[in-house]
């Protein structure tokens, strides 16, 4: 057992010899170093947010678990925040600060998932999450539904961005006010993706069910629900290599970023050091999503997809 002292908080460190990721001999000790480093650029996409954790306290291969509610050991110093569930209230973690990152690292939680809105005002997000999931492992067809997805919302006056998830996919991401409730932005993702596979029906698809996609890639708004969580930036995925979900600007999507793990726990902060956070100031390109749904239903109509079961 060892301690680390950061900023006010005095941190217990144990096992940082332990061995999470086998194949490329990743230790608990690097994936701690991993977020202490990328911390300045996290913090501000995790801050006041409900997390869930995805632990692995015997490695990757070894199978992890999710976490939500905060566990009973935890120290007095992490965040929390009371959350209503099915099952009844919950409190949920929140991490506003490198010690609790570091303290969440050392409980091997490998992978960070937030919420799209924050403790304050849960049923009112400030992101909207489009998730573009391929059938095939082909990084160009994801590249090419993110611009259409990105032209459709900036059509309609909002400011998408977008980051690799680590996986097989991105996240077109777009700031909000917090206008508006989940089931609105939920609709009005819902009306992109209707508009998305109304115009390219033979490469887009909204079918949840993977037997019936044929190919297709997968247009995911399911992370615009109250309690749902979509992969924190900057966070590592338990995967072979240790690929790291990272915010790309996009022009280098299909360019300099050429699939979906392109950035890892060393090449991310590398990155970091070269350049500045994809989404630094992500918040002041925030936007109502009033206008934007008189567009929309405008679109929709012309693609003759305004029916709800287009």
């Amino acid at each position: 057992m060892s301690a680390v002292r950061i900023g006010r908080r005095r941190v217990e460190l144990s096992n940082q010899d332990k061995v999470l990721f086998p194949e490329s001999g990743l230790t608990k000790g690097d994936l701690v170093a991993h977020y202490r480093d990328v911390a300045p650029a996290m913090l501000r996409h995790l801050a006041d947010r409900p997390l869930a954790l995805q632990r692995f306290p015997d490695g990757i291969a070894a199978g992890g678990f999710y976490q939500k509610q905060v566990a009973s050991h935890f120290p007095d110093w992490i965040g929390r925040v009371r959350v209503t569930t099915e099952q009844g209230p919950q409190v949920h973690c929140v991490c506003n600060d490198t010690a609790t990152l570091v303290y969440l690292a050392d409980q091997a939680c490998v992978t960070l998932h937030c919420w799209a809105s924050r403790g304050d005002r849960l049923d009112r997000p400030d992101r909207l999450v489009i998730d573009l999931d391929p059938e095939l492992d082909v990084f160009a067809a994801v590249v090419d539904a993110a611009r259409q997805v990105r032209a459709v919302l900036e059509d309609c006056g909002l400011v998408p961005f977008v980051q690799t998830t680590g996986s097989r996919g991105v996240h077109v991401v777009t700031p909000l006010t917090r206008d508006h409730d989940f089931e609105e932005t939920r609709a009005f993702a819902t009306g992109v993706a209707r508009l998305l596979v109304a115009r390219d029906p033979d490469r887009l698809t909204r079918a949840q069910r993977k037997r019936e996609r044929h190919g297709r890639l997968y247009l995911d708004v399911a992370r615009n629900a109250y309690g749902q969580t979509g992969v924190a930036p900057y966070s590592v995925r338990a995967k072979p290599g240790a690929p790291v979900a990272t915010p790309v600007d996009w022009d280098e999507l299909g360019t300099r970023v050429t699939h979906a793990g392109a950035f890892t726990v060393e090449s991310v902060r590398r990155r970091l050091r070269a350049r500045e956070d994809a989404w630094k100031g992500m918040g002041r390109r925030a936007r109502s999503l009033a206008r934007p749904w008189r567009r929309l239903r405008a679109l929709l109509r012309d693609a003759g997809a305004d029916d709800e079961q287009a």
